[in-house]
């Protein structure tokens, strides 16, 4: 999976605190090796190495919210074909 700048990921209540009690935070740079991002509701920022990230993603700590550009961009190719 790609993690590109923009992207924004659920946080997990059970991991909520080590995100100062924020609920989300979106990418703002990945480097190929460590993650910054925003925390939602202005709760601050931070950073973190990618593998962790992943690692995160596999436990199901954090899930991806769905851009909705994306998602306009599937339904129009579905509508097209």
């Amino acid at each position: 999976m790609s993690i590109e700048e923009g992207s924004k990921f659920q946080i997990s209540q059970g991991i909520q605190d080590f995100f100062n009690a924020a609920e989300s935070f979106t990418v703002i740079s990945n480097n190929g090796k460590t993650v910054q991002f925003k925390l939602g509701d202005g709760k601050g920022s931070g950073a973190m190495p990618i593998e962790h990230l992943h690692y995160l993603l596999k436990k199901s700590n954090l899930t991806i919210i769905p851009n909705k550009r994306n998602l306009l961009n599937t339904e129009s190719e579905e509508q097209i074909g």
